[in-house]
C-alpha cells in the first residue's frame, strides 16, 4: 500500500478510494528494495494481472515488450537515478498475451538528504491515442507518396526527379562516379491525341509509363515522368555505354506493346526518342547541367528523324 499518515485514518481511506476509482492506475515502488509497495486494482482490469503478481521492477520489466524494454528500462532508471521525473511509453503485456500501450508518468520522492527515497507514479492506457497517432501517420504517408506520384500514371513525378537528382549528383560528386540520365519523348504524340483523342492519349501516357517503369531494374534507377509526354530515367554509377544500352531496351520494350500510331510520321507503331548524358560531377558544377546535356541529345534524336538514340 502506498504509506499515508495513521494520524487521519478518514483522510486516507477517501485518498486510497479517489486513486482507485480513476482509469488511471497508481503505483509505488521502494527505491532502496526496488520493490512494489502499491499498485492500484485497477491493474487487473487493463492487463490481466493481479496486483499481488507486481512484486519488483523485474515484474513490471518483464512484462514489457521486447523491443521496448531495454531502452525504457535503462531511461527510467537513469531518470530516477539522477532525481528527474519523467515518463515513458511503451507497449505493456496482458496475461492472455497481448499488448497495450502504456505512458507510465513517474515522480520521483527524495529523502531530506536529497538521496531517492521512493518513485511514484501513475500508469495510462493510451492504446487508442497510440492507434490514433499511427493512422494520422501512415495518412501522412500516404499523402506524402500522392505528393510525389503522378496522378494520371502512377509512376514518380517532377517534384520526385527534382529531389532524386539532387540526391544522386552529391553522391556521384562525393564518390567520383558517373551519373547518367535518359529524357525520353513520345514521338508525334500531339497527332496522337489529336487522331485518337484525349481519353485514348490519357490511356497511351500510362501504358509507356509502366512499360518504360518495368526497364529500370535496380533499386537506385529511377523512372518517372518529366512532364506531357515527356518521361526520365536517372542511372547512378552507370557509364554512357551502360546507359545506352538501357535506352535501348527502352526503345524495344515499347515496341513490343505494339500500340498503333496511324499519324506517326516514322513508323505505324508508338515510337520514342531518347537523349542520354552521362556526367562524373566536377566541383561547382550543378546537376541541371546534366538535363541540359541530356535535352540537347534528345533534340539531336529528333533531328535525325526520331525513334532513335542520342547519346554524349
Amino acid at each position: 500500500m502506498i504509506d499515508l499518515p495513521k494520524e487521519m485514518p478518514a483522510e486516507n481511506d477517501i485518498y486510497k478510494t479517489l486513486l482507485e476509482s480513476t482509469k488511471a492506475i497508481p503505483w509505488k515502488i521502494d527505491w532502496s528494495t526496488l520493490q512494489f509497495t502499491y499498485i492500484g486494482p485497477q491493474i487487473e482490469q487493463l492487463l490481466g494481472w493481479q496486483p499481488s503478481s507486481w512484486k519488483s521492477v523485474e515484474d513490471w520489466a518483464n512484462r514489457m515488450h521486447p523491443e521496448d524494454r531495454l531502452w525504457v528500462v535503462d531511461y527510467c532508471v537513469a531518470q530516477s537515478q539522477s532525481g528527474i521525473d519523467h515518463e515513458a511509453d511503451y507497449r505493456a503485456l496482458t496475461k492472455n498475451g497481448d499488448y497495450v500501450w502504456i505512458r507510465d508518468v513517474v515522480h520521483v520522492v527524495r529523502k531530506a538528504n536529497g538521496d531517492v527515497d521512493s518513485l511514484i507514479g501513475f500508469m495510462f492506457d493510451i492504446t487508442e491515442r497510440k492507434k490514433t497517432e499511427e493512422e494520422l501517420f501512415k495518412l501522412q504517408k500516404e499523402l506524402e507518396e500522392l505528393s510525389f506520384k503522378d496522378g494520371l500514371t502512377g509512376v514518380a513525378n517532377r517534384r520526385m526527379f527534382d529531389a532524386a537528382i539532387e540526391t544522386e549528383w552529391l553522391k556521384a560528386r562525393q564518390n567520383q562516379q558517373p551519373l547518367s540520365l535518359i529524357i525520353i519523348d513520345i514521338d508525334f504524340f500531339k497527332e496522337y491525341n489529336d487522331f485518337y483523342g484525349h481519353l485514348q492519349g490519357d490511356d497511351c501516357l500510362k501504358q509507356v509509363a509502366q512499360t518504360l517503369n518495368t526497364v529500370a531494374a535496380r533499386a537506385r534507377d529511377f523512372f518517372g515522368r518529366f512532364g506531357g509526354e515527356e518521361f526520365v530515367m536517372l542511372l547512378p554509377e552507370t557509364d554512357e555505354n551502360a546507359a545506352w544500352l538501357i535506352a535501348e531496351r527502352c526503345r524495344q520494350a515499347l515496341f513490343k506493346k505494339q500500340i498503333v500510331h496511324e499519324h506517326s510520321k516514322v513508323s505505324q507503331l508508338l515510337t520514342i526518342s531518347l537523349g542520354v548524358s552521362t556526367m562524373i560531377p566536377a566541383p561547382g558544377v550543378q546537376h541541371n547541367e546534366l538535363i541540359n546535356r541530356a535535352d540537347k541529345q534528345l533534340y539531336q534524336a529528333k533531328q535525325k528523324g526520331r525513334n532513335c538514340i542520342q547519346s554524349a
